[in-house]
């Protein structure tokens, strides 16, 4: 071997090369937001005034669980169902539950909403953000 050198470990012999090692320039890593801003949500487009609104009136409806409030949870719960082609909701089932009765209420919210009729049915998840 050209340019190695050689060390002796518990595993046994190591090479090690003294070939220049190339610079590697990373960008440092985005941040990763838990709320879902900057995410569209594919059913948006279904609702009476896109994501702004329908996220508005999820805020506007939603009661913090006493339970989560006394606990102070805090997080996301994700709620995944299907929009049908009539404009209802089916298979509706919590993916990931925070605790404190929020996922109870992200049910609650969910079966609130109303969409426009799509001409295709779309199965997708909802984020909604519990927050004190």
């Amino acid at each position: 071997m050209n340019n190695a050198f050689f060390l002796l470990g518990l595993g046994g012999l190591l090479a090690l090369s003294a070939a220049p090692a190339l610079a590697q320039t990373a960008s440092p890593a985005p941040a990763t937001e838990a709320a879902p801003s900057g995410k569209t949500i594919p059913v948006a487009e279904y609702y009476e005034g896109g994501q702004e609104a329908m996220y508005a009136f999820i805020n506007q409806e939603l009661k913090y669980p006493v339970m989560a409030r006394r606990n102070r949870i805090q997080g996301q719960c994700i709620v995944s169902f299907t929009l049908n082609t009539d404009g209802t909701l089916s298979g509706i089932k919590l993916v990931k539950q925070i605790g404190g009765g929020c996922g109870d209420e992200a049910l609650r919210l969910v079966r609130l909403l109303k969409f426009n009729k799509p001409d295709y049915a779309v199965l997708t998840s909802l984020p909604i953000t519990f927050k004190l």
